[in-house]
C-alpha cells in the first residue's frame, strides 16, 4: 500500500501513532463548551449568541468558527411560525394619533412603551398574551393572559408595567388599532396612570415592529416547541419564558449581547419606587374578590 501510493512506510506508522493536533484538540474542547451554552439557553442560541456568551466568559474565537463547529455537531437555532390575527380594529372607535412614527428608540427607561397581543394554541384551545415592553431595554415589564381575547386583558398589562416601574408621567405607550386598546376603558386607565396612549396605521406590521421582534421570539423559542395540553401548562410555560429567561438571562443583539436586566442594572439612573396596589399576578388577591371584568370589546 505504501508503494502504491508513494508513503514512506516509516511516515506511515509515524502517523498513525501521533495523537490528535492542538487544533483539533482545542475544537473538540470548543464543541463541548459550544453544546453546553446551547443547552443552556434552552436550544435557542444560534452563533452569534454563542459566540458573545464565549465573549463574555474571556474567550478569544471568531464568529466564523462557533459556525463551523456548530455546523459539525448540528447544534442550531430556531425559526418562527406562521402567523395569527389577534387584534381587530373598531371601525366606529377613534384611535389616538401615532407619536412614534416607527422612531423605536428611547434614552432612557419609561419614555416608550410598545403593547400588543398573541395567541398561544393549546389543545384546550387558544390562549391570549398581551405584553408591555419598554423601548429603551426590550424589557417585558407588563405582561397578561386570558382565554378571552377582551380589553381586560390589555388593562392587566398595563396596570402592572404602571405598578412595575412607577413612571413620573408622559410616559408613550404605543400598540396597533385593535379594539382592545381603543375602548374608552383602556383610554381611561392611560389618563388615571399618566401614560400617552399612541397607535400606528391599520395592517401594518411595520408600525410596531418592536413588539412584533418579541412575538417572533417567543414564538421560535417556546411556542413552536412546546405543545401545550391545556391553559394552566400555557401560562406557567410563559411565565418561566418571560421572568426566568427572556428578561434576565436572554442575551439581545441591540443591547450588545446584555440581557434586559443585566442592561437596565448597568446603565440605568436609580428607579422610582413602585406605585402603591395589588395586581394580580403579583399578589394574592383579597377576600371578597377583585375588580370587574370590563366588557368585551
Amino acid at each position: 500500500m505504501c508503494r502504491v501510493l508513494g508513503v514512506s512506510t516509516s511516515g506511515y506508522y509515524a502517523w498513525r501513532c501521533r495523537g490528535a493536533s492542538k487544533r483539533r484538540r482545542d475544537d473538540e474542547a470548543l464543541s463541548r463548551r459550544i453544546v453546553d451554552i446551547h443547552r443552556q439557553s434552552r436550544r435557542t442560541y444560534g452563533a452569534p449568541r454563542v459566540h458573545a456568551e464565549l465573549a463574555d466568559e474571556g474567550k478569544r474565537v471568531g464568529r466564523k468558527r462557533v459556525a463551523r463547529l456548530m455546523r459539525v455537531s448540528n447544534t442550531v437555532g430556531v425559526s418562527r411560525r406562521k402567523s395569527f390575527r389577534t387584534t381587530r380594529r373598531d371601525p366606529a372607535a377613534r384611535p389616538a394619533p401615532d407619536l412614534v412614527d416607527r422612531q423605536f428608540s428611547a434614552s432612557g427607561p419609561n419614555q416608550l412603551w410598545v403593547a400588543d397581543i398573541t395567541y398561544l394554541p393549546t389543545i384546550a384551545g387558544f390562549h391570549f398574551l398581551a405584553v408591555v415592553l419598554d423601548v429603551w431595554s426590550r424589557k417585558i415589564v407588563g405582561w397578561s393572559m386570558s382565554a378571552r381575547l377582551n380589553t381586560e386583558i390589555v388593562l392587566k398589562a398595563l396596570d402592572m408595567a404602571v405598578q412595575r416601574r412607577g413612571p413620573a408621567g408622559g410616559v408613550i405607550h404605543h400598540s396597533d388599532q385593535g379594539c382592545q386598546y381603543t375602548s374608552t376603558e383602556f383610554g381611561r386607565h392611560c389618563r388615571e396612570a399618566g401614560v400617552r396612549p399612541s397607535m400606528g396605521s391599520v395592517g401594518d406590521c411595520y408600525d410596531n415592529a418592536m413588539c412584533e421582534s418579541f412575538f417572533a421570539t417567543l414564538e421560535c423559542e417556546l411556542l413552536d416547541r412546546t405543545r401545550f395540553v391545556d391553559r394552566t401548562e400555557a401560562e406557567r410555560a410563559v411565565f418561566d419564558f418571560i421572568e426566568g429567561f427572556y428578561n434576565t438571562k436572554r442575551r439581545h443583539s441591540a443591547l450588545g449581547y446584555l440581557a434586559p436586566v443585566t442592561f437596565e442594572q448597568k446603565t440605568a439612573p436609580p428607579p422610582a419606587p413602585p406605585l402603591r396596589g395589588r395586581h394580580p399576578l403579583l399578589d394574592p388577591p383579597p377576600q371578597g374578590g377583585g375588580r370587574k371584568a370590563s366588557r368585551e370589546c
